[in-house]
């Protein structure tokens, strides 16, 4: 029988089967991460910063966090304050 894998996604542990991938430990986690990161408005880091790819297989002990982008995915309407 396989142990697993262990991660820490934001700083919460999660197990998961082997070949679980990083957006499987986003998922398991937090379903509104999961579908953030599915559209584009959030991305994954390793532990140091790199970003990583959602589909990545996981190694025990990973650390993943996720960042969700400031960045508009729609377009103000003219004269609009972006700041409002």
């Amino acid at each position: 029988m396989s142990a697993g894998v262990r991660a820490f996604v934001n700083e919460r542990p999660v197990d998961l089967p082997d070949g679980a991938t990083v957006a499987d430990a986003v998922r398991a986690v937090d379903a509104a991460l999961a579908d953030r990161l599915a559209s584009g408005t959030a991305f994954v880091t390793d532990g140091r910063g790199i970003e990583m790819a959602p589909d990545r297989a996981l190694r025990p002990g990973a650390i993943v966090r996720v960042v969700v982008s400031a960045r508009r995915t729609a377009t103000a309407p003219e004269g609009a304050d972006a700041d409002a």
